[in-house]
């Protein structure tokens, strides 16, 4: 019997090994692409090539100490939480009306005080928010997602309110679209019937259209319609995704060479965020996209061994909500990118420049080595 705990646990480390060495492997190779794709308009806008190279470097090693801290904070302990952290997440929301609110390219996605270097993304904040709070509902009694007014309407409400104070406070459509995503994945693991799952599917498409025909949806059109063809307005709607094209487009199979790309050169906007990837094809080529979406596969695989692994359905769900979270920003970022779906503003996870999401990535990836670690004992 011990002899078969103590295989048991040297298999658990292993596991815990490989999520960690792909996650502080993927953030380093971030790391140098964002100073990669930024260092020219580091030099444009503050004069300092390597801006941005410092940012991320304090961002990545308050994401790794973050991460273990979180893998050691028992995930249990996430349940007497779960309705603060969600009210956090909609005041933190709701101060975007205010002067705190932190307008640029059209939207007010950032909570900040001018003089202060750091802002706060409440869209990223609320990810987690939802992740905890769901798999804290529908944990408590499983039954309950079979049942329409006391499972299924009120998870489907705080879909509404999300997409409402995400989608036209912060005319953030990217993150509405994630947060909404990840509460019917939760639902559909915990047992959703297909039906009903169909049809929150139509409500969701019906919701979508909703934010287009809302205030400012001429915006949000244009940026839906760019995509169809980004070269008949390549000067205006399409410029960016145009950019992103020729960049992979000249990457070839194996790419310009490191740190030789020429679309960062100030030809394509948010080089270090949204559309890094396409500074990845540019200078590493295919193989190297090929090979960053094989890291991906692997890490989606381990987060999901974890939560099949789980030893309750709190932490199964838990797991799942980061899991569906990680896989559906990397789609979501892959077909932006490659104009396979229109500009929403989504950051690929642990590559993109900024703190907020690298630091929601890495504790969520802390939460999944400690569920991992319950499930060696």
């Amino acid at each position: 019997m011990s002899a078969r705990i103590k295989d048991k646990k040297i298999k658990m480390k292993s596991s815990d090994f490989v999520l960690v060495i792909l996650t502080l492997s993927i953030t380093i190779f971030g790391v140098i692409m964002v100073f990669s794709a930024s260092y020219y308009n580091a030099i444009n806008d503050f004069s300092d090539p390597y801006y941005y190279l410092k940012r991320d470097v304090v961002f990545a090693v308050i994401g790794v100490m973050g991460m273990f801290l979180l893998a050691v904070i028992p995930y249990r302990a996430y349940k007497k939480f779960a309705i603060p952290i969600l009210l956090l997440s909609f005041v933190l929301l709701l101060l975007l009306l205010t002067p705190l609110g932190i307008e640029r390219n059209y939207a007010t996605r950032w909570l900040g005080v001018e003089g202060f270097p750091l802002t706060i993304m409440p869209g990223e904040i609320a990810k987690l928010a939802a992740i905890i709070f769901v798999a804290w509902y529908l944990s408590r009694e499983p039954s309950v997602i079979k049942s329409l007014t006391r499972g299924i309407i009120p998870l489907l409400g705080l879909c509404g309110v999300y997409a409402f104070m995400i989608g036209i406070i912060s005319s953030n459509m990217s993150t509405a679209i994630t947060v909404c995503g990840i509460i019917v994945g939760m639902m559909f693991i915990a047992g959703l019937n297909w039906l009903y799952l169909a049809g929150m599917i139509g409500a969701g498409v019906l919701g979508a259209v909703a934010l287009v025909l809302a205030p400012g949806g001429d915006y949000r059109l244009k940026r839906i319609t760019s995509f169809l063809d980004p070269f008949a307005d390549p000067l205006d709607t399409g410029y960016q995704v145009v950019q992103s094209l020729l960049a992979l487009g000249s990457g070839g199979l194996f790419g310009l060479g490191l740190g030789k790309g020429i679309q960062k050169n100030l030809y394509l906007p948010e080089a270090q965020n949204d559309f890094i990837l396409a500074i990845i094809g540019e200078e590493l080529g295919l193989i190297g996209i090929l090979i960053l979406m094989i890291a991906y596969l692997i890490l989606i695989w381990r987060c999901t061994h974890i939560a099949l692994n789980a030893v309750d359905m709190f932490g199964t769900l838990l797991a799942s909500g980061i899991t569906i979270m990680l896989a559906l920003q990397v789609i979501l970022n892959v077909a932006v990118v490659t104009s396979s779906m229109p500009p929403t503003g989504i950051t690929l996870p642990f590559i993109s420049y900024g703190g907020n999401a690298l630091w929601l990535f890495m504790g969520a990836m802390g939460i999944m080595l400690n569920i991992s670690r319950h499930s060696a004992r």
